[in-house]
């Protein structure tokens, strides 16, 4: 899986610390290159207005890319 920098991605799992779900989509802003245990990636998570909800780092295995065969769609945040 190549993932860049600036990069959207949707999350593969839950975070319900965050409120966030599994399918919601994040930015990818940072990418953490490990050797000995998984690749991170820090990401940034918006609200439907641009404004930054939260930061996260979270493993490689966390988060898919998304591909063209996809739509957004909206929820509300339940933090």
């Amino acid at each position: 899986m190549t993932i860049k920098l600036f990069d959207e991605v949707a999350l593969a799992i839950d975070i319900p610390e965050q409120g966030l779900k599994r399918g919601d989509v994040a930015t990818v802003v940072e990418h953490h290159a490990r050797t000995d245990v998984e690749d991170g990636y820090t990401l940034e998570v918006f609200n439907a207005m641009g404004d930054t909800i939260t930061v996260l780092t979270i493993p490689a295995s966390a988060i898919i890319p998304l591909t063209a065969r996809e739509i957004f769609t909206v929820r509300s945040l339940v933090a």
